[in-house]
């Protein structure tokens, strides 16, 4: 790449590290620019799993505060989300390039839907407190599969399930997700760095710039009502699943 590339794909990273700190989703932005300036799309989608998780890092110091009194939840919940990503990995890696992406759209849309109509489907479910335990870590075993094996637009479906299966304000849940999200991006970068082929240039490039975005994103994401904060996280969900639909019609 050269000087020009380099710069572009720097203010890119920034980008995708702000939105991943506040709906997650930011990968969606890295991946084409990756597949523009010519890597493959399985090590496209390697590297720009393991860029994200400097991002991740600072999404958490940013949103720090709101995870006061969220560590015995983080103990149960961290371990299976674990499991999931490290499964997604393996899957990634022994599967053809693409085949998960043709579920994206509906995946995505189903998510911000979700979150859309969180109150409904929560009566549907039931009270977090009435929930059978094994439902939310088969759901959360599943998310972590998810974005171990593809990680973009994980912090919607990650916001979109704990909506569901927590009692907490929006920005404690979003504090929440970005820890998440973090366990998923070090098993990723884990992962992929001991077996993935990893674009080590662009990585030198993202990492810093996601740091940075990441800190930022969080920091003004706090700021946001929640009702506010919920909406944007919906209309970006929404948005992503129409731009995969028509990637995946043409």
């Amino acid at each position: 790449m050269d000087l020009g590339a380099l710069v572009l794909l720097g203010a890119v990273g920034v980008a995708a590290g702000s939105v991943n700190a506040v709906a997650g989703g930011g990968s969606l932005i890295m991946l084409p620019v990756l597949l523009a300036f010519g890597v493959p799309p399985v090590q496209a989608t390697v590297t720009n799993s393991v860029s994200v998780t400097g991002g991740y890092s600072a999404s958490v110091l940013g949103t720090r505060p709101d995870l006061r009194g969220q560590g015995a939840r983080l103990r149960l919940l961290a371990p299976t989300v674990l499991l999931g990503a490290s499964t997604g990995c393996v899957l990634l890696l022994h599967t053809p390039p693409g085949v998960f992406a043709k579920l994206m759209p509906l995946l995505v849309l189903a998510a911000s839907l979700l979150l859309a109509f969180q109150e409904r489907v929560g009566r549907l479910v039931g009270e977090p407190h009435a929930q059978p335990v094994w439902l939310r870590f088969v759901l959360l075993f599943l998310v972590g599969v998810y974005g171990g094996y593809f990680n973009s637009v994980l912090g919607v479906i990650l916001i979109a399930v704990l909506s569901v299966v927590v009692v907490e304000s929006m920005n404690r849940i979003v504090a929440l997700k970005n820890i998440l999200q973090l366990v998923v991006g070090v098993v990723a970068t884990t992962v992929y760095s001991l077996f993935g082929p990893v674009y080590w240039p662009a990585v030198a490039v993202l990492v810093p710039a996601t740091l940075l975005g990441g800190f930022a994103g969080a920091r003004a994401g706090r700021r946001l009502p929640a009702r506010t904060l919920r909406a944007v996280i919906v209309a970006f969900g929404v948005t992503v699943a129409g731009a995969l639909f028509l990637r995946a019609m043409s």
